[in-house]
C-alpha cells in the first residue's frame, strides 16, 4: 500500500512503535481486522468487539506472515513489530483518512435514505466501462466497513465508489472525513432512522454533513424530485447537479404545502415499465440523449440510472459507455433480486425496509404477471410514528391489484389492518411470528405466482426466501 510504512502509520495514528528500525521502513501490503484474512505483509488491526477480542489472535497473525499489529495492549515478546494506540478503531479511521488523501484517485460517495446500495451498484457498473473501479462490497458502509474498503484501494484503481450509511447525527462527518469524496450523491430523504434523527429535516441535516468534506472542487449530485434535496441548489459555492424524471421543476405537495421542486440537468422521459424485466426510458444529459432498458424493475431504478449518468458525465464517459453500463448492471441478493424457482418468481428484497422502499417494491409487484403475493414484515427505527407509518404502507395497496398479503410482526398488524380496509381485492393473512407465516405461506404458493419478500433486516426474512427456493 503506497506510502503506508510502519513509520508513517505510527505517526498518523499517534501511536508508539515497538520493533526494529529496519521493519519501520517497510510498507504494509494490506490492512484487516479479521485474523482469517491476514496475508503476508499485512497490518492486523486488533479490535475489541462485543463478542470477540482481536488481541487474542495476535500470535496467529504473525504465524500467517503479518508484517505488524495495531494494538491497544502492551504485548510481551511479540513475534513481530507492533504499534500501540489508545483506540484501534480510532486509529483505523485516522489511517483510512490519511491513505485516501495519499492516493491519486476519484472518489464517489453515496448516501441517502433509500437506494444507496443499488445506486452504488449502478454507478460502479457504468464507471467500469471506462475505469478500473473499486466499490463497497456488501454492507461495508459504516465506521468499520468504510475504512476497510478504503484499505482495499490499490494503485491500479482509478475510481472508488463508496457507500456511506448512517443512523445518527455526527456519523456522516466521521465517514465523509475518511472518504473525502470528489462527488457526493444523495439519493433521497426518506423515512428511516427516525429514532435518532427524529424528522425528515433531521435526516437532511445528517446526510448533508457530507458536504463539509467534499474535495475543494467537489460536486453534489442530488435527486431534484426530492422535496428536501431540491432546496440545496448551491453546495460549497458550486451549483448542485440535479437529476429526476422530466426536465421541468414539478409542483409537489409537501409537508409545508405545495412547492416547486428543482429543474433537472440530467433527466428521463418516455419511462415505460417492461414487467419484472426492467424499465425503458430515454435519458438526457446536456445536448445528448439515449434510449436505454434498465434491467431492474421499478421507477426507483430509473433514478439510480440517472444518478449514475450524472457521475459519469462529470468523469468524462460517453453516452455509449453510460448506456452499456446501465444495461449490464446486476442485482444483488436481498435487493430486488429476481429468483425463478418451481415456476414461481420470487422478488428477494428482504435486506432492509422503510416506508419509501416498501411502497416502491409494492409498485414493482403490481406490474408482475400471475398471482401477486406480498410477504412483508416489520420496518425498524421509525420512531414514535412507527404504527402510522406501517399503516401508510398498507394504504398503498389500494388499486394495485395485489392478490394476497402475508404479514408478520407486531408492527405489521397495522399494515395488515390498513390493507384490509383499503384493498378489498387483497386476501390478508396476518401472523405474529415469521414461523407461523411460513407454515401457511409454503402450501399456499404455486407455479405462476410472483412473490415479493420484504422486511427490515432484524426480521430475518432471508429465511423465508430460503424456504421458498428450496
Amino acid at each position: 500500500m503506497k506510502n503506508m510504512t510502519l513509520e508513517r502509520i505510527t505517526e498518523v495514528c499517534g501511536g508508539v512503535y515497538y520493533g526494529s528500525e529496519a521493519d519501520k521502513k517497510k510498507e504494509i501490503a494490506g490492512a484487516v481486522i479479521d485474523s482469517r484474512q491476514v496475508e503476508s505483509g499485512y497490518l492486523f488491526i486488533a479490535v475489541k468487539g462485543e463478542k470477540v477480542d482481536g488481541h487474542q489472535f495476535i500470535p496467529q497473525v504473525f504465524e500467517k506472515g503479518a508484517l505488524a499489529v495495531l494494538s491497544e495492549q502492551e504485548l510481551s515478546e511479540p513475534a513481530g513489530p507492533y504499534i500501540r494506540v489508545e483506540s484501534t478503531l480510532g486509529a483505523m479511521k485516522k489511517l483510512a483518512a490519511y491513505y485516501r488523501r495519499s492516493l491519486d484517485i476519484k472518489v464517489v460517495g453515496i448516501t441517502g435514505s433509500v437506494g444507496k446500495t443499488s445506486t452504488k451498484e449502478m454507478i460502479a457498473s457504468v464507471l467500469s466501462q471506462k475505469y478500473n473501479v473499486l466499490k463497497t462490497e456488501g454492507n461495508f458502509n459504516n465506521e468499520i466497513g468504510l475504512p476497510l474498503t478504503i484499505f482495499k484501494i490499490r494503485e491500479q484503481h482509478e475510481v472508488a465508489v463508496l457507500e456511506m450509511g448512517i443512523s445518527e447525527f455526527g456519523e456522516m462527518h466521521r465517514l465523509a472525513e475518511m472518504a473525502y469524496p470528489d462527488i457526493c450523491v444523495i439519493t433521497n430523504i426518506g423515512l428511516c432512522h427516525l429514532e435518532n434523527l427524529l424528522t425528515r429535516d433531521g435526516i437532511l441535516k445528517a446526510k448533508t454533513e457530507s458536504f463539509e468534506h467534499l474535495t475543494p472542487e467537489g460536486t453534489a449530485v442530488l435527486n431534484g424530485d426530492d422535496d428536501k434535496l431540491c432546496e440545496k441548489k448551491m453546495v460549497n459555492g458550486k451549483p448542485a447537479v440535479f437529476y429526476g424524471i422530466g426536465k421541468e421543476a414539478k409542483l409537489a405537495k409537501t409537508e409545508q404545502g405545495e412547492k416547486y421542486l428543482a429543474e433537472k440537468e440530467v433527466y428521463a422521459t418516455d419511462v415505460e415499465p417492461v414487467g419484472l424485466d426492467g424499465t425503458k426510458a430515454v435519458i438526457h444529459i446536456g445536448a445528448e440523449s439515449f434510449a436505454v432498458t434498465i434491467p431492474i424493475a421499478g421507477e426507483h431504478n430509473v433514478y439510480n440510472a440517472l444518478a449514475a449518468v450524472c457521475v459519469a458525465g462529470k468523469l468524462g464517459l460517453s453516452v455509449d459507455e453510460m448506456k452499456r453500463g446501465i444495461e449490464s448492471v446486476k442485482t444483488i441478493g436481498g435487493r430486488s433480486n429476481l429468483i425463478h424457482k418451481g415456476g414461481m418468481t420470487i422478488i428477494d428484497d428482504c435486506y432492509n425496509a422503510n416506508p419509501v422502499s416498501m411502497k416502491a417494491s409494492i409498485d414493482v409487484l403490481a406490474a408482475a404477471p400471475g398471482r401477486k403475493i406480498a410477504v412483508l414484515g416489520d420496518m425498524g427505527e421509525l420512531g414514535e410514528n412507527e404504527q402510522e407509518l406501517h399503516a401508510m404502507v398498507g394504504e398503498h395497496f389500494e388499486g394495485k391489484g395485489i392478490d394476497a398479503l402475508f404479514a408478520a410482526g407486531a408492527l405489521s398488524e397495522n399494515l395488515a389492518q390498513a390493507v384490509g380496509k383499503c384493498s378489498k381485492e387483497t386476501e390478508v393473512h396476518y401472523f405474529k411470528t415469521k414461523d407461523e407465516l411460513m407454515e401457511e405461506l409454503l402450501p399456499y404458493v404455486k407455479s405462476g405466482d410472483t412473490v415479493l419478500v420484504k422486511a427490515s433486516h432484524f426480521m430475518g426474512f432471508p429465511e423465508v426466501v430460503g424456504q421458498l427456493t428450496k
